[in-house]
């Protein structure tokens, strides 16, 4: 048998004379990405080959066809496959759909408590194997963490050694990564977000850096959209929960709403600004109750038991009984009972003494008389106690105990002090680089729909 090498200099020259401007741009920028220094790019304009082309010519024996396969005996390989478990897995049917066929691995898991335990009645726990080329287990783990607020995560390793199988669990720490996404808005946000893979804690954490700005329950409309940095909490490499909002923009009605998570040095907490570094935490929320929708504004009615024409002092919010209720400034509890119709009330004071809230109808109270509050804080829940058709949360604002309208007192409000002048230096760096981290994440979205 006999086998022609041609030399590749001739394809080479070709190639070259064809693309000479993408050659030079490719090593021009290979040369500047590499330092900080200058560099001069030689011209790579096709240059006519001085050397003489010859054809080589070689004989090649194969060896013999039974010394081949006698070597690939002597060699064994490594299979890698992952997979999630599953509430009602068994350690068959998990190691099945591993591809992987080894009653001693099914019935080590099935008798150690550690393993036992940590993979099975446990759903979506994403489980790494090693196998040998006869299918049978070498290493399997699988990584979880207990509590949200865990600072560790738990690796289970099972691991195949001359004497059987051993299970030990590991602790792991989780180190901090950032993740983009973006979203086009065709119904609500949450689904939008549900589409992008955004995790749930992450979805409410964008309403509630927003929640004075933008309105989320009338306010949304097709075509909006959402970018968002979010930092995840990782072991080993992979996800085991989203962490806090680092920078976001929704756009609602052509509108662009921007924020950026900032903590200056020797504060104690951090906040979210806009981009020129204005605070966007305002005296109050826009809503008491998240993702709800309005089913009596303020204003004359006609009273849904009554039945006569009667003035409506606050708006109504509908809601599975149960829903938390939260208030929508800092201030302290002046009423936590009954008020007749009203049924379970929390009446608040705010930090201007001449502006309070007033939630009703309430299935549960969580704070007493003399409580200090903060915005956002679950006071209670949503219910139907005293006068009411159904569960809802009637909500006031009063200024000297006159009822306003809240969605024209709440939609006028002053944000609160910027960034300190100490601080700029620092929130201009960052801000530059979440601008780009922001321009990232809303080309996901049009690099999809292209």
């Amino acid at each position: 048998m006999k086998q022609t090498l041609i030399s590749s200099g001739l394809a080479v020259a070709d190639f070259i004379h064809r693309h000479p401007r993408r050659i030079t741009a490719a090593i021009a920028a290979l040369l500047l990405g590499a330092g900080g220094g200058a560099f001069a790019v030689a011209s790579l304009a096709p240059v006519a080959p001085t050397e003489p082309l010859r054809l080589i010519s070689e004989a090649v024996e194969p060896g013999a066809l039974g010394l081949q396969l006698e070597a690939l005996d002597t060699h064994s390989f490594t299979l890698y496959r992952s997979e999630t478990t599953r509430n009602a897995d068994t350690p068959e049917a998990l190691l099945t759909r591993l591809g992987l066929a080894d009653p001693a691995a099914a019935a080590f898991l099935r008798q150690n408590a550690t393993a036992r335990q940590a993979l099975f009645g446990k759903a979506l726990r994403a489980v790494r194997a090693e196998a040998n080329d006869r299918h049978e287990l070498l290493q399997l783990s699988t990584r979880w963490i207990d509590k949200d607020d865990d600072e560790q995560a738990k690796r289970l390793v099972v691991e195949r050694g001359a004497d059987g199988f051993t299970a030990r669990i590991d602790a792991v720490p989780l180190e901090a990564t950032q993740r983009l996404a973006s979203g086009v808005i065709a119904g609500t946000l949450y689904a939008a977000m549900d589409q992008a893979n955004v995790p749930d804690s992450v979805s409410k954490q964008l309403v509630e850096i927003f929640d004075s700005s933008v309105d989320f329950h009338r306010g949304l409309r097709r075509g909006d959209r959402f970018s968002i940095v979010y930092e995840t909490l990782a072991a080993d490499g992979e996800p085991m929960r989203a962490g806090r909002v680092l920078s976001a923009e929704v756009v609602n009605r052509g509108k662009t709403h921007q924020a950026i998570w900032f903590q200056e040095a020797g504060a104690p907490k951090g906040s979210y600004y806009s981009f020129d570094g204005q605070s966007l935490r305002k005296a109050y929320l826009l809503t008491p109750v998240e993702m709800s929708r309005i089913t009596s504004g303020f204003g004359m009615r006609t009273h849904p038991v009554y039945g006569y024409g009667r003035e409506h002092s606050g708006v109504d919010y509908a809601a599975p009984t149960g829903t938390p209720v939260r208030t929508v400034g800092d201030g302290q509890v002046e009423f936590a009972g009954v008020q007749s119709g009203y049924g379970n009330v929390i009446q608040i004071k705010h930090r201007n003494a001449k502006e309070s809230t007033l939630y009703a109808h309430l299935s549960r109270i969580d704070v007493k008389v003399g409580d200090n509050v903060m915005q956002g804080e679950t006071i209670g829940a949503v219910g139907s106690t005293g006068v009411s058709t159904g569960p809802h949360l009637h909500f006031e604002f009063r200024i000297n105990n006159a009822p306003q309208d809240p969605a024209e007192v709440l939609a006028e409000q002053r944000e609160y002090v910027p960034v300190s002048p100490g601080g700029k230096a620092a929130f201009a760096r960052l801000a530059s680089g979440m601008k780009l981290q922001l321009a990232s994440a809303s080309e996901i979205t049009r690099v999809s729909f292209e």
